[in-house]
C-alpha cells in the first residue's frame, strides 16, 4: 500500500480543485485541514477564491501523510508538522539534483539533508522510513491475520 511521490507543478499559484487533486482529497477536506492546521492558509483572490502557493501544496500532502499514512491524529500531525517546520522548514515532495524522486521500495519520500554539518540526521531520516516500512509490512500481516480470523470463526448471535 506505498503511496507515489507526487511532482507539484511549476507554478506561482494553484486552485482549491488543483490541489485536491494532487492531494488526492475532497475540498472540504482540505478547509477543514486549514482550519486545523494555522501553517496552512492560502491567501484569497479578489473574487474570494482560495489561491494556494506550492508551499501550502507541500504542507497539505505533509498533512496528509501524517493523518493518512503516518496514523497521527489531528492533534499529533499538528505538533508533529509544527516541530519539521520549526526544525528546518523543507517538505519537499520531489527532490534532488536531476528532478528524480528520492523514495525507497514502500514510495515513501525521505528528504535529502541540506548540508554537511546534518550528515547524522541522513541516519536518523533512513532508520525512520525503514521503521515506517516495516510498520507499514507488520499492519499489512496483521490485517491478513484478522481476515483470516474473521473468516474462519462463526458470527455470535
Amino acid at each position: 500500500m506505498g503511496r507515489l511521490a507526487v511532482a507539484i507543478p511549476e507554478k506561482l499559484f494553484f486552485k482549491i480543485g488543483e490541489v485536491c487533486e494532487l492531494a488526492g482529497v475532497q475540498a472540504h477536506v482540505l478547509r477543514y485541514w486549514e482550519s486545523e492546521f494555522p501553517m496552512l492558509a492560502p491567501q484569497k483572490n479578489r473574487a474570494g477564491q482560495r489561491v494556494y502557493r506550492k508551499r501550502d501544496v507541500e504542507i497539505a500532502l505533509r498533512i496528509k501523510e501524517l493523518l493518512y499514512e503516518d496514523q497521527y491524529t489531528i492533534a499529533g500531525a499538528k505538533k508533529r508538522l509544527a516541530n519539521d517546520l520549526r526544525a528546518g522548514g523543507k517538505l519537499k515532495i520531489v527532490s534532488s539534483a536531476d528532478g528524480e524522486e528520492d523514495a525507497d521500495e514502500s514510495g515513501s519520500v525521505t528528504a535529502p539533508v541540506r548540508s554537511a554539518s546534518h550528515s547524522g540526521q541522513a541516519a536518523s531520516v533512513k532508520r525512520t522510513a525503514e521503521d515506517r516500512k516495516a510498520l507499514r509490512q507488520v499492519a499489512a500481516e496483521l490485517r491478513e491475520l484478522l481476515s483470516l480470523l474473521e473468516k474462519g470463526s462463526p458470527k455470535p448471535r
